[in-house]
């Protein structure tokens, strides 16, 4: 499932800020860095944040699920929520784009972001 995935570049989450990633492939890539690995009954959590995988012992569709995302948002750290603007140069969405799938995947790159910054 994993195999595929693209590379966590800036290319990569502009794609998904433009919608030019499926979801499925957006959310894979969340699951992915969350720590979720498929296996051949279900899930393997050995590397998902305890509270992660007590909340969703499978990953959640982000895209779909405003309680996931909620969740997404807080685990940003506050030094990093800033990251779309400061790194990406993102300046959001026109009031006509707001929009729950939109402004969820903004809030899966800001995550992402976050993440890729922790491990740098």
């Amino acid at each position: 499932m994993f195999e595929s995935l693209p590379p966590l570049t800036d290319e990569t989450l502009w794609q998904i800020l433009n919608e030019q990633l499926e979801d499925a492939v957006v959310n894979q890539l969340v699951w992915f860095y969350l720590g979720y690995r498929p296996t051949q009954t279900g899930w393997d959590l050995s590397a998902v944040s305890p509270d992660w995988a007590q909340d969703y012992p499978e990953p959640p569709d982000f895209i779909e699920s405003r309680p996931a995302t909620v969740k997404l948002t807080r685990s940003i750290s506050k030094e990093t929520k800033q990251l779309l603007k400061s790194e990406l140069g993102f300046e959001g969405y026109k009031i006509d784009e707001l929009v729950p799938r939109k402004t969820r995947r903004a809030t899966m790159v800001n995550w992402l972001l976050s993440y890729r910054k922790s491990q740098a």
